[in-house]
């Protein structure tokens, strides 16, 4: 995963150190040396995280943060700030500012590059939701605070040692949050299930149980993958902080614990929580009517063409590739001739499930018309989108769909590939190329994917039947 970052600092040894150390890592940078040009450039260039300064002549960081965090154009940006201030005070001054973590200088190079990639993700996938909500109104355009404005909420605590739980808590109810208690990670999943927290908040040592191990569970819960989650641990524990990271903590505290700095991190978390669920809700109302198809709940083909030329124009900006599926149904006429449309349906709705089961949050699925699917994926090459097509494939392979008095119906489909490389090209010959390998697909046996960066059919991943 790689993303645009923006540096923020008036010493330029520091930018420099910075640049280097994240272009290795392959982002991209852009540099500001004063909180004026900062606010330019993040308005101009829309980076996909900042790294701000505190200390700065005339325009500080605070208030470059608490502007950022203010304007409709920035506001879901994330930003770390930077510093050499060490104080609890200053901390929550940034938080409260806006800021999504606070890292003391020099930073930690895998706390630094866990955050990034972490803090990311996170925004690629409020993206998403920005311009899906944006094809239909201009909801998107509000900031996280006018969508948002409240920061209390139902608050799960996993904490093992007794002491620290009812101190924790005491100190979340103070602050007007409900708390839900639990010692072990097996009563968190059982109370996460029944409460549905807008924040977890659960200690890296559980005694006997490991705090990850409980993180990868709550990310593979379909329901429950988007609450964010707090960790606590010791200053020893930063090595495990990386893989916390990545595999889904979304925030940390390093004990001993002060209880501002709780209060500021809880409110952050709780009120992106809120804003990713109203964009949910927002998207959810928008476009159940008019932009899903009614048979099979996916988005039909008005609202795939306008989210495409979208998301071609967002991949011709940032120079990354995206790429296309059609899919269609093999033998479909057929189905419909000897079984009756009421099985054609049934089939139309089965594929759809499974598509839209096997992609990522990021990817649309839509109807493009009678038993054709297709399917964008933003940030994705040819060899990727290659791979993703016959996992498809497969799934789609092992549906069985059953047929009254007689052996279950097989279903497969033929599926052509085709990526654009963030270059200027149209949606409608991006769909035609998807098509035309499409064509081959059918052309050559039916139940196989075809790229349309391929010279012959016969390829390896072309030839599976």
């Amino acid at each position: 995963m790689t993303g645009r970052i923006l540096i923020v600092d008036d010493v330029e040894a520091n930018v420099k150190l910075l640049e280097a150390k994240l272009t290795s890592e392959y982002f991209d940078i852009l540099t500001a040396h004063d909180g004026e040009t900062a606010l330019e450039v993040a308005r101009s260039q829309s980076p996909d995280l900042i790294l701000l300064d505190v200390m700065m002549p005339g325009m500080d960081g605070i208030e470059v943060c608490r502007i950022l965090r203010g304007d409709s154009r920035t506001a879901h940006i994330p930003i770390v700030m930077l510093t050499a201030l060490s104080d609890i005070e200053d901390r929550v001054r940034g938080l409260e500012a806006g800021a999504d973590d606070f890292l003391s200088k020099p930073a930690n190079d895998l706390t630094l590059f866990s955050r990034v990639r972490s803090l990311i993700r996170l925004k690629m996938m409020i993206d998403e939701l920005r311009t899906r909500q944006s094809t239909t109104d201009d909801a998107a355009g509000l900031t996280m605070a006018e969508i948002a404005p409240e920061a209390d909420g139902g608050i799960l605590l996993i904490e093992a040692d007794a002491i620290q739980r009812e101190n924790l808590s005491a100190k979340l109810e103070a602050a007007g949050h409900g708390v839900f208690l639990a010692e072990t990670a097996q009563e968190g999943m059982a109370l996460a299930r029944d409460k549905d927290p807008d924040l977890v908040i659960v200690a890296l040592d559980l005694g006997a149980e490991d705090g990850l191990r409980f993180v990868s569970q709550l990310r593979s819960d379909e329901r429950l993958r988007h609450v964010p989650v707090l960790m606590l641990l010791d200053d020893y524990d930063l090595a495990r902080l990386a893989k916390g990271l990545d595999i889904g903590v979304t925030d940390y505290l390093i004990k001993p614990i002060d209880g501002n700095e709780l209060q500021a991190r809880v409110r952050t978390q709780v009120r992106r929580r809120r804003y990713h669920e109203k964009l949910r809700e927002l998207l959810d109302q928008s476009v159940s009517m008019a932009y899903t198809d009614g048979l099979t709940g996916v988005y039909n083909r008005r609202y795939l063409e306008s989210h495409l030329d979208k998301r071609l124009a967002a991949a011709s900006a940032s120079g990354k590739p995206l790429s296309v599926m059609m899919i269609d149904i093999d033998s479909f006429k057929a189905f419909n001739d000897r079984y009756g449309h009421a099985l054609g349906d049934l089939v139309l709705r089965a594929v759809a499930a499974a598509l839209s089961d096997n992609v990522r949050n990021i990817d649309l699925v839509a109807r493009y018309g009678g038993e054709e699917f297709a399917v964008v994926m933003p940030d994705t090459g040819a060899d990727g989108a290659l791979l993703v097509a016959e996992r498809l494939r497969d799934k789609i392979d092992e549906l069985r769909v059953a047929v009254e008095g007689q052996e279950d119906l097989r279903v497969t489909v033929s599926i052509g590939v085709a990526t654009a490389m963030g270059g200027s090209e149209s949606a409608s010959l991006l769909q035609k190329r998807a098509d035309g390998a499409l064509y081959r697909a059918k052309g050559t046996g039916r139940n196989r994917v075809i790229s349309d960066e391929l010279d012959r059919p016969e390829s390896a991943l072309a030839a599976r039947a």
